[in-house]
């Protein structure tokens, strides 16, 4: 009788919601001209503020001549300060957290995060849940456990703040009527090693009525496959009543096919686009792609047309300017204190009514060793559509130039590690060049131009990208391997690791 009621309650609460986003998904251009000058306007007194002469600040134009795109290493002076506990830097009070994040070359990352921007990183999740309940009409999972995958929830402090990683802090703020349900227990959620954490999970739940799970696509796989070991039944046959799958972190397609293999049977899938910058997107809609860009959660938008990202005078576009299919650099400005932030992602519209994006690759991770910018849009694409015509299953993949190779032209060299190889290897590389020649006019040029030779596909062992992940102290939680590189650096490792 109590699942009943909740069952219904969460209907209600549904449908309530749905009718309340109206707004936000038909004036989105309206209010975030109006979001961008509230946020100016609040951080006017700022040293930030007061630096890039915010008072000043009237248009859009304003602040683009005012405030220039910016990264990490940009802003990390004024973060700096904060971490000190100095206020009225970025943003008027002190960030309640620090999401630490792991970068690449400023070591790790502290983003802030005011208390203004908390209640829209818990409200993004839970609007995506109910977005999917208005549209199943459906809310039986509310009566199971559920898996939210997160980091350590310890947190440490700096001047009084707190810092973790990001599903670390919102652990503290998971809503109550959702505790009882959640799994894994807070002790097994501290525990830092992840294959010990993972087998500690495995524990707690494979007895369990588990109908919501929720982590990034190489997590889940490690988790189910596990699961599959122990049981010898696949995940729908271990939790029967399996509804739905709640993913982020990286594009889904690519897994889908290996996932669909360990569920057994269908599954709901809703995917989102969480950061610690903030909480952007979510899958409206589970039955069709594309994610809705969330306009009135505290983030002001811009977007750089990708062939110009980087350039001295690049375009920063609003929504109203946006085309649909063009891949665009995504720029914020938070209620957190980011100003003209460059988050590394890019993102592509399939929609303007409401605006919907997928994320289509990251800024620095592309192959151009020979001026063809490879993307990640691209190639998954290709592989998706050659998976589908040779029947096969990959596990993971990374793509990476070689320049010189030991004789003939350079060329291409993906690094698959398949769970069921295609019948015929050498049609399954053939139509993989050609998907992706058809979807990059300038590899299609340096292929027809002898400048490179077809790309070369090395198979690799079972569990390879897991033992990087591994040696690079990467492995689980929201830790995610580039698929796309212009160096070899990740090609040389699992080089070394196929010969072993």
């Amino acid at each position: 009788m109590l699942d009943f009621i909740k069952k219904n309650i969460a209907l209600i609460w549904a449908k309530k919601h749905i009718a309340k986003t109206k707004d936000f998904k038909t004036n989105a251009v309206k209010n975030q001209e109006e979001l961008l000058l509230s946020l100016v306007k609040t951080a006017e007194k700022t040293l930030f503020g007061r630096e890039h002469q915010f008072e000043g600040i009237k248009t859009i134009d304003d602040f683009r001549n005012n405030v220039p795109i910016a990264d990490y290493e940009d802003l990390k002076p004024y973060i700096e300060k904060v971490k000190k506990g100095q206020s009225k830097i970025l943003w008027p009070d002190l960030p309640e957290y620090f999401a630490k994040t792991s970068g690449t070359t400023s070591g790790a990352k502290y983003i802030p995060i005011s208390k203004e921007a908390m209640p829209y990183q818990i409200g993004g999740a839970q609007s995506a849940l109910f977005h999917y309940i208005a549209k199943k009409n459906n809310a039986d999972f509310v009566g199971g456990k559920m898996i939210f995958l997160q980091g350590s929830p310890e947190l440490q402090e700096i001047n009084g703040i707190k810092n973790g990683r990001l599903s670390g802090i919102v652990a503290h703020h998971i809503p109550n009527y959702l505790q009882k349900n959640r799994l894994p227990s807070w002790e097994t959620n501290c525990i830092e090693d992840w294959e010990t954490k993972i087998d500690k999970i495995v524990e707690e739940t494979e007895k369990e009525n588990m109908t919501l799970i929720s982590g990034i696509p190489p997590w889940l796989i490690m988790y189910f496959e596990k699961l599959i070991d122990r049981h010898g039944k696949k995940i729908t046959e271990i939790f029967p009543n399996l509804q739905l799958i709640i993913t982020g972190g990286v594009n889904y397609e690519p897994y889908r096919d290996k996932m669909n293999e360990l569920l057994g049977k269908p599954v709901d899938i809703v995917q989102t686009f969480p950061a610690s910058e903030g909480f952007f997107a979510f899958q409206d809609d589970y039955t069709k792609e594309g994610l809705l860009l969330l306009t009135n959660h505290g983030i002001f938008y811009e977007f750089v047309p990708l062939e110009e990202f980087g350039k001295a005078n690049a375009k920063r576009l609003t929504l109203k300017d946006v085309e649909l299919n063009k891949d665009y650099a995504l720029i914020l400005t938070t209620n957190s204190g980011l100003w003209a932030y460059s988050i590394g992602d890019v993102v592509r519209f399939i929609d303007k009514n409401p605006h919907r994006i997928l994320v289509s690759g990251r800024t620095k991770h592309f192959t151009s060793a020979f001026g063809e910018h490879v993307i990640a849009f691209e190639v998954e694409e290709a592989l998706k559509v050659t998976v589908e015509k040779f029947p096969a299953q990959i596990t993971e993949f990374h793509l990476a130039p070689q320049v010189n190779p030991a004789q003939g032209l350079p060329y291409h060299e993906w690094f698959i590690e398949f769970e069921k190889e295609p019948e015929s290897f050498e049609a399954f590389k053939s139509e993989l060049d050609l998907q992706l020649r058809k979807r990059n006019t300038y590899y299609d040029d340096l292929i027809s131009g002898s400048i490179l030779q077809p790309l070369v596909i090395t198979k690799l062992k079972k569990n390879a990208f897991q033992d990087y992940a591994k040696s690079e102290g990467k492995l689980g939680g929201q830790n995610k391997i580039p698929r796309l590189a212009n160096d070899r650096k990740i090609a040389l490792y699992l080089e070394k690791l196929n010969l072993q």
